[in-house]
C-alpha cells in the first residue's frame, strides 16, 4: 500500500457476513464501535482488510446497507480477487497466479452434471469462482466425487462448502489464506511487513486464514459449526488463537484486547478517553469524536448543556469557516448557533453518525490537514458528505486540544440530498 511509508502497526483481515458485520443488530451497534476505534486510533497507521465469499456486486450491496468503513485492500469471491483502495484496483500479479492449471468452461460443464448442485446467481459466477448451493446431508459426497473428476482431468481445483449451503469451485492457488499469503508475501519484499495480523472469521471459507504462519486469530462467539469443527482438530491449543465471548465486530475489538494489538475502547462504549488522548494526541481521534457528540446530540443521548457548546465555541479560531456543500459560507461560531436548535430532532429516531477514511496529514508545525467522509442515515436514507478540515494544536505548555480552522463539505455522487434531510453539521 503506497498510502503508509512504513510497515502497518496492525493489519486486520476478516470477513464480512456474521464476522465484522452482525445481521442480527439492527442497531449495528458492534459495526460502528469497530468503526470508531478503528478511525480515531488505527487509520492513519495501519491496515484494514476485508476478506469476503461476496461477489463484488454483493460487496457493494451490503456496502450501501451497513454503516461499514472504505478497507484498504478488498479479497472478494473467496480469495479469487484482490482490489485496493475505495477506487478498488484490481491485483493483476494475483490474476497471473490463478490462472494455472485453471479452465472455467470445463469446471462448469463438469460440476452441471450432478443434480444435486445448484447454480447460484450470475453475479456469484467469478472469472475464477463457479459457485453452487448444496443440501448439508450431500456437500461431503459431493465434494468427493468433484474432486476425483478434476484430478483425473488435471486440473488443480479447491472446493470449499461453507455456511451449510455454499460449494465455491476455485482454482487451487485460490482462497482467503492464499490471498493473504500473497499479501504477505508481497508487503515482505517491499519491506512493509506488518507488524502484527489479526484475521477474523466466522464460518468454513475462514478456516484457511487461520492457519497463516505468525497471524494472531479470532473465531467470533457465533462462529459456525464448521469452523469450530475446524478449530478443535487443528488449533485448539494454538494461543494465537481464540474463540471470542463477544458475537462479529465485537468479537474482534475482544480480540484486539487480549493479544495487546493496541487500544480497543473508544468514547462509543461511553469510556473517558481524555487522558489518553493528552498523552497521545490525535486530529483523528479528536474529529471521530466531534461527529460521536453531534450524534448524541441529535438524539438527546446527551444532557442539553451550554458547556459542550462552549467547549466546542472554544476549539473554533475566530477567523474559521465552513463551507456547506451548497457553497454557502458560514463562520464556525454562527454554526454553533444552528447546531444548538437541533437538539433531540432525531431522538427516538434510527438516526446514526460515522466518519471513514479519517486521513490526517501534517502540513506545518502544529498544523494537520485532515480528509474523510461523513456519513448520516435516517433509517434507511442515507447522506454522505466529503470533508476537509485545517486543525492546528492550541498554543501552551502541554497539549489541550485542537483549533478549527477551516472546514469544507461537499456531497459524495452517490449521496446527493435528494430527501431533503436538514443539513447541521
Amino acid at each position: 500500500m503506497d498510502r503508509l511509508k512504513n510497515a502497518a502497526r496492525l493489519m486486520i483481515v476478516s470477513d464480512l457476513d456474521h464476522t465484522m458485520v452482525d445481521h442480527h443488530d439492527p442497531e449495528n451497534f458492534s459495526l460502528l464501535r469497530f468503526n470508531t476505534l478503528w478511525e480515531s486510533f488505527y487509520r492513519n497507521d495501519s491496515l484494514l482488510v476485508f476478506s469476503t465469499g461476496r461477489s463484488p456486486t454483493l460487496y457493494k450491496q451490503l456496502r450501501k446497507e451497513k454503516p461499514m468503513i472504505t478497507p484498504d485492500i478488498t479479497i472478494m469471491s473467496v480469495g479469487t480477487e484482490i482490489t485496493y483502495g475505495s477506487s478498488m484496483v484490481p491485483d493483476d500479479g494475483w490474476v497471473e497466479v490463478l490462472n494455472q492449471k485453471w479452465d472455467r468452461k470445463i469446471v462448469t460443464e463438469e460440476a452441471s452434471k450432478f443434480p444435486e448442485l445448484t447454480l447460484q446467481s450470475e453475479t456469484e459466477q467469478r472469472p475464477h469462482k463457479v459457485s453452487f448451493y448444496v443440501d448439508k446431508s450431500k456437500a461431503e459426497t459431493v465434494t468427493k466425487q468433484l474432486s476425483e473428476i478434476f484430478k483425473n482431468l488435471g486440473l488443480d481445483i479447491k472446493i470449499i462448502y461453507s455456511g451449510g449451503m455454499d460449494l465455491d469451485i476455485l482454482p487451487q492457488g485460490a482462497g482467503k489464506g492464499q490471498a493473504l499469503a500473497y499479501l504477505l508475501k508481497k508487503f515482505k519484499s517491499e519491506g512493509k511487513l506488518p507488524t502484527n495480523t489479526l484475521v477474523c472469521g466466522d464460518s468454513g471459507n475462514d478456516a484457511e486464514l487461520f492457519g497463516i504462519p505468525d497471524v494472531y486469530g479470532v473465531m467470533v462467539n457465533n462462529a459456525q459449526e464448521e469452523l469450530l469443527k475446524w478449530y478443535a482438530e487443528n488449533a485448539k491449543n494454538n494461543p494465537k488463537i481464540i474463540h471470542a465471548t463477544e458475537r462479529c465486530a465485537a468479537g474482534i475489538i475482544e480480540a484486539i484486547g487480549h493479544f495487546n494489538l493496541g487500544p480497543n475502547k473508544s468514547e462509543r462504549d461511553g469510556v473517558d478517553l481524555t487522558e489518553y488522548k493528552m498523552k497521545n494526541p490525535s486530529p483523528a481521534h479528536d474529529i471521530v469524536n466531534i461527529y460521536l457528540f453531534y450524534e448524541k446530540w441529535r438524539l438527546a443521548e446527551i444532557d442539553n448543556s451550554e458547556i459542550y457548546l462552549a467547549s466546542l465555541k472554544a476549539s473554533c479560531s475566530p477567523s474559521s469557516v465552513w463551507v456547506h456543500p451548497s457553497g454557502v459560507e458560514l463562520s464556525l461560531n454562527s454554526l454553533l448557533s444552528v447546531l444548538r436548535k437541533c437538539y433531540g430532532d432525531q431522538q427516538g429516531k434510527q438516526f446514526r453518525v460515522w466518519v471513514d477514511s479519517v486521513i490526517t496529514t501534517q502540513v506545518g508545525p502544529g498544523t494537520w490537514f485532515a480528509k474523510f467522509h461523513k456519513w448520516e442515515s435516517f433509517g434507511e436514507a442515507r447522506r454522505g458528505a466529503m470533508i476537509s478540515v485545517v486543525v492546528s494544536a492550541k498554543e501552551g505548555d502541554a497539549f489541550d486540544g485542537y483549533t478549527y480552522m477551516h472546514v469544507h463539505q461537499t456531497w459524495v455522487d452517490e449521496a446527493v440530498n435528494e430527501n431533503n434531510l436538514p443539513v447541521w453539521f
